[in-house]
């Protein structure tokens, strides 16, 4: 039983941590960036590596 949690843990982390990724291109469309849970908190955002995003 108690591996049966622990695996439907495991499962329930992965399913929530794939379904809050995505990419991000700038306005150019020559640079982009991978985001895992929100692209405010992205490391390449938050220094500004490619510029201005695209809308959306």
């Amino acid at each position: 039983m108690n591996k049966l949690v622990k695996a439907a843990s495991a499962l329930a982390v992965l399913a929530l941590l794939s379904g809050c990724t995505g990419h991000i291109e700038n306005k150019d469309k020559s640079c982009g960036y991978d985001y895992l849970l929100h692209p405010a908190i992205s490391i390449s955002k938050i220094i500004g590596g490619c510029g201005p995003a695209s809308p959306q």
